[in-house]
């Protein structure tokens, strides 16, 4: 008599169809493998457009630095505007200091006066503006007329 062996391959439409399914959820895993990398790509490409967004900062922080190192040689300048700023002071008389910049500034006398009246009821003046060199001879004329005087950067 034959005796049936079972034979360990009869299950193997059941083992194909497990293939298979594996099969199927390999495509699926690929499948999301690929929505993820898809998503990354996004990312990447969201993250390039950040460093887009960053180096276009970095092109303005540039430009502004640029722009203040403009601003920093104008200031440097030595012939940006300055002022001769005459103050007020106990000794000299009203008359004396009209006589000054009427003579010294050559000035009309109403201006002479107009600007000895703001010395006086302001404590200052403004009396000449140009390089910073000619301001300097104008306060150190004013120190040999006996007036208080200083010089400083034109705040215009």
């Amino acid at each position: 008599m034959v005796e049936l062996i079972e034979s360990p391959f009869e299950d193997l439409g059941t083992l194909d169809q497990r293939t298979l399914d594996l099969g199927t959820l390999d495509q699926r895993t690929l499948d999301q493998r690929t929505l993820d990398l898809g998503k990354l790509d996004q990312r990447t490409l969201d993250l390039g457009t950040l460093d887009q967004r960053t180096l276009d900062h970095r092109t303005l922080d540039q430009r502004t630095l640029d722009q203040r190192t403009l601003d920093q040689r104008t200031l440097d300048r030595p012939d940006s505007p300055w002022v001769t700023i005459v103050w007020n002071d106990p000794v000299n008389l009203m008359t004396y200091v009209s006589f000054v910049f009427h003579t010294y500034f050559g000035y009309s006398a109403a201006e002479a006066e107009r600007l000895m009246l703001r010395v006086h009821t302001q404590g200052r003046a403004v009396v000449a503006s140009g390089g910073r060199e000619e301001m300097e001879r104008h306060v150190e004329a004013m120190h040999d007329f006996g007036l208080w005087a200083t010089l400083a950067r034109s705040e215009t």
